[in-house]
């Protein structure tokens, strides 16, 4: 393990729920495909097809630029993942950080908080097939979104309550009929109510996969997005 001290300075825990970490750090369910079956998928199985799960094996490595842009202040943070090894290279404008998610000491552990919570913002709707048991969820018809006022299905999600970074946590998802997550909120703790709700926007494919680049709060003070994105 290369260890160069990787500093994060930046708190935005959203995604951390991969509970099957809390168990063991190796995410098995990442790099499976889920399997061929007779029975007619689950809502949010449907969702992580549309958005390109079933071709994910194809994908070796996938890097991205995570931003966050709050009023004058910037924040970015760089990921590589190698994603047949497992293995994570951390950049940040100061220091660099390489280690393997199933062999983490300390320092790898606390990076890899930072990590989960990246990638989550850019693929939450691949680990509604990768989570699936960790959490519980209800659908609803034709809900109104939060910012746009469109009326989309709603799928709300709830976290278990132990393992993971953040347990507990609650996503209402708004879904549009192609599949795809056009708005979310997301309450911590599952609380009443929002801790925050942004848009999921700017769509691209990026070989087999489909991913939302852009979300922003609904008066535009908050604008949470990727950049550099390869996936190979």
């Amino acid at each position: 393990m290369k260890r160069i001290l990787f500093i994060l300075s930046i708190t935005l825990f959203i995604g951390c729920q991969e509970k099957k970490e809390a168990k063991s750090t190796t995410s098995s369910a990442e790099q499976a495909v889920p399997k061929k079956t007779t029975a007619p998928l689950e809502y949010p199985e449907k969702v992580a097809q549309a958005n390109g799960i079933g071709q994910w094996n194809k994908v070796k490595k996938l890097g991205f630029t995570f931003n966050v842009d709050r009023g004058d202040s910037h924040f970015e943070r760089r990921w590589i993942w190698d994603t047949k090894t497992n293995t994570i290279t951390a950049k940040s404008s100061q220091d660099t950080l390489v280690y393997q998610r199933n062999a983490m000491d300390s320092i790898a552990q606390k990076t890899n908080g930072g990590f989960i919570n990246d990638k989550f913002w850019l693929m939450m709707p691949f680990n509604l097939s990768w989570d699936l048991g960790n959490y519980t969820y209800t659908f609803e018809k034709g809900a109104k979104t939060p910012i746009s006022g469109e009326i989309m299905d709603k799928l709300t999600v709830v976290y278990g309550s132990e393992g993971g970074y953040t347990p507990g946590d609650a996503y209402d998802l708004f879904i549009d009929a192609d599949l795809k997550i056009k708005e979310w909120v997301f309450r911590k703790g599952n609380q009443p109510e929002a801790s925050l709700t942004t848009t999921w926007e700017a769509y691209k494919n990026y070989g087999p996969l489909d991913l939302a680049t852009s979300h922003k709060n609904e008066d535009g003070s908050f604008h949470l997005y990727f950049t550099d994105i390869v996936v190979e």
